[in-house]
């Protein structure tokens, strides 16, 4: 089980699962807003990160927190903290 009091410490990120084709594995894309200097228009940027779920308590749709820890694989390295919402079909 993961200790809370380490997971306090550290980035949170919430975003939403995309895929979750993947053994133990979830695909889940983030969302910054911010405004552009140049022509003060507000913009919308994504980021996609693969994060663990070793227990595959997430689905496809749903809206979870995750944060970042010590490399699994060559590109995934988040790792689920708890599913916030859940979208249920």
């Amino acid at each position: 089980m993961v200790d809370q009091k380490n997971i306090n410490q550290k980035r949170l990120y919430v975003g939403e699962v995309i895929s979750d084709k993947m053994d133990k594995t979830l695909v889940v894309k983030t969302t910054r807003t911010y405004t552009e200097d140049q022509f003060h228009k507000v913009m919308r940027s994504f980021k996609k990160y693969k994060v663990h779920d070793a227990n595959e308590q997430a689905k496809l749709g749903d809206i979870v927190e995750f944060y970042e820890g010590r490399p699994v694989s060559k590109t995934k390295y988040m790792y689920l903290s708890r599913v916030l919402e859940s979208h249920t079909k």
